[in-house]
């Protein structure tokens, strides 16, 4: 197996650190506001995110960093500010995932990032977009997992 460059050891990195971050900071809106959608979906998927990078990690043979986000995240004044931060830093995760997908030619990575930048993009963007919508309207509430609820991948 190839190895791989500075640049692309530089992405994984990068893609691992942003996605721990969202795991932290949606941990924490949970820990202020309780088990709230979407957030406790979209926690959900970040796990599984991290657990994609941490995979490519495996087989790179990369040493894997701690997540240095934990209690250093934002904390929110209200459900609604939280939603709404949801929405700008899922556009931001979008814009990163396109960069990074320009900095390597590895199929494997490539797939990894791909999937990543579509849940943020395709799924996790529209679910806060909601949530920020309901609460302008204010509904934003608490709940578990609801029926036809598909934010958490």
């Amino acid at each position: 197996m190839n190895e791989l460059t500075g640049l692309e050891i530089r992405v994984l990195h990068e893609a691992l650190d942003d996605e721990y971050q969202a795991w932290a900071i949606y941990d924490q809106v949970i820990a202020d506001f309780g088990e709230v959608r979407p957030f406790i979906n979209i926690r959900q998927a970040e796990a599984r995110h991290i657990e994609a990078l941490l995979d490519l990690f495996a087989r790179y043979g990369l040493p894997v960093p701690a997540n240095p986000w934990p209690g250093k995240v934002e904390r929110y004044a209200s459900l609604q500010a939280a939603c709404e931060a949801g929405v700008t830093a899922e556009i931001a995760n979008g814009e990163m995932y396109e960069r990074l997908l320009g900095q390597t030619q590895r199929t494997d990575i490539l797939t990894v990032l791909r999937h990543l930048q579509e849940a943020s993009q395709q799924r996790h963007l529209a679910a806060f977009q909601r949530c920020a919508q309901r609460g302008a309207a204010g509904g934003v509430g608490r709940g578990g997992r609801g029926a036809g609820n598909r934010e958490g991948v």
